[in-house]
């Protein structure tokens, strides 16, 4: 089944249909202020709703690193003012995974989809008066049921953080979490893992963010880390008075786990932005 590979398709051919449209006057967007919403998209605990869907292309999996995968994550993000300008983020992350000729120990390559996790992350960010805002709260995570073929079959819990800046066009910061086993089968990989995610993006006056990170994913079991770079472009659109930001970039996997994804991937994200 390509169901996966069609969508991530779609999402990139919508990409280069939309910024073909990048010139775009102003009296089409409805008054919408792009570059403030451009900023507050680089920004993870923004009072703002969106709904980002994010398609993923990896390779080098497997043990004889011959296989692919595809991933496609839906990740809505939903603030909760809290009066004062305190607010609670909730960020309800879905994975639905696709892999290819991937290489087990057995030797016999696997083929099939299914859903790799379900994970919460959640923020209490309190108004800081400040550029500098953070965010901390619970996190957990879910095999959601699923084999061993496409991760863990544990379930983690444990705490969120995120330190940010925003200054003039720039944003940047860190976001990360530690995550603990609650129980499950260990066989695939645990869920004891250090996460941090350094990352700077620029918007500029015309809504297009340039971005860099980094995720690296330490697994205290393992002593392993995978730590994939990622440098994207996005463009805010707006049609009829409706915000979506379109990005797509290369990635590069500095490091990697014994069997994970190395070497050259992709990333194409189509977020729709609900203003209240």
């Amino acid at each position: 089944m390509k169901t996966l590979k069609i969508i991530g398709l779609a999402m990139l051919m919508a990409l280069t249909s939309s910024l073909a449209q990048a010139q775009e006057s102003a009296s089409t967007s409805g008054g919408v202020d792009k570059e403030g919403i451009a900023k507050k998209l680089a920004n993870p605990i923004a009072n703002m709703i969106s709904v980002p869907l994010q398609y993923e292309f990896s390779r080098g999996i497997g043990a004889n690193q011959g296989g692919s995968e595809q991933t496609l994550l839906f990740q809505p993000v939903a603030p909760f003012d809290l009066g004062g300008g305190d607010t609670f983020i909730l960020r309800p992350i879905v994975a639905g995974v696709r892999e290819v000729s991937v290489q087990g120990a057995s030797g016999q390559p696997f083929s099939g989809y299914g859903i790799a996790s379900v994970t919460i992350e959640s923020f209490y960010a309190p108004n800081t008066n400040s550029s500098w805002i953070w965010g901390v709260g619970p996190y957990a995570v879910s095999p959601s049921g699923n084999s061993g073929k496409f991760g863990s079959q544990q379930t983690g819990a444990g705490v969120t953080g995120v330190v940010l800046n925003r200054h003039g066009p720039w944003t940047y910061g860190l976001l990360g979490y530690q995550s603990w086993n609650v129980g499950g089968n260990p066989t695939f990989g645990t869920q004891n893992n250090l996460y941090g995610q350094p990352f700077v993006a620029y918007t500029t006056k015309d809504a297009w963010t340039y971005t860099v990170n980094m995720e690296a994913q330490y697994n205290y079991d393992s002593h392993r880390t995978s730590n994939p770079l990622y440098t994207g472009v996005s463009k805010l659109m707006v049609f009829d008075g409706v915000p979506i930001q379109f990005a797509a970039g290369p990635m590069y996997y500095i490091s990697n786990v014994p069997g994970g994804p190395s070497g050259w991937g992709a990333r194409a994200t189509a977020t729709l932005v609900i203003l209240k």
